[in-house]
């Protein structure tokens, strides 16, 4: 896989994907990969995901937080799905629109991802939450190269329900 990285903006080139930060016109496409109940049960993005959320959340995407969100794209163009990642927390997510699924997105998008927060960011270790029975998530952590930990599971509420989530890692190849 050849990465590269550059362009206006934080852009990450490779294995067939476009990241690029998110842009104002794409709310449209936004509202329509996340407002989906797949995406709605097993992220903490609202539903509905209308475009008032999509604008919401692309005015918080575009804050000084530590949060790094980018369109996953084919053509650096058209979103088909998202991958973010946290600094402060060194954790990484991804969603994919339901239209784009089978395709390997996920996987490609996260290794991307990855690359990008070890050799740029200079994260040692990034991580992934997911819950136990997200059959696909942990199908896409295991296909990039993340191991489950044996760190306690953490435990929350969100949306009404309680959720268990385990932490798989990633760590930076050492030089």
């Amino acid at each position: 896989m050849t990465i590269r990285y550059g362009g206006p903006g934080v852009r990450i080139a490779g294995d067939g994907l476009v990241l690029r930060e998110w842009e104002r016109g794409d709310l449209a496409a936004m509202s329509e990969l996340f407002d989906d109940p797949e995406v709605a049960y097993w992220t903490p993005l609202r539903a509905p995901f209308d475009l008032a959320a999509a604008e919401a959340y692309y005015d918080a995407a575009h804050t000084d937080n530590g949060r790094l969100h980018l369109a996953i794209t084919t053509d650096g163009e058209q979103p088909l799905g998202e991958v973010m990642v946290n600094q402060k927390t060194s954790s990484l997510g991804y969603a994919v629109g339901p239209a784009h699924r089978g395709q390997g997105l996920a996987v490609r998008a996260l290794a991307l991802l990855t690359a990008y927060a070890h050799d740029e960011l200079e994260l040692p270790r990034v991580m992934l939450e997911i819950e136990p029975d997200n059959q696909a998530s942990i199908s896409v952590a295991k296909r990039t190269g993340y191991t489950l930990t044996d760190l306690p599971p953490t435990k929350l509420m969100d949306k009404g329900r309680d959720l268990v989530l385990l932490t798989w890692e990633h760590l930076a190849p050492t030089r």
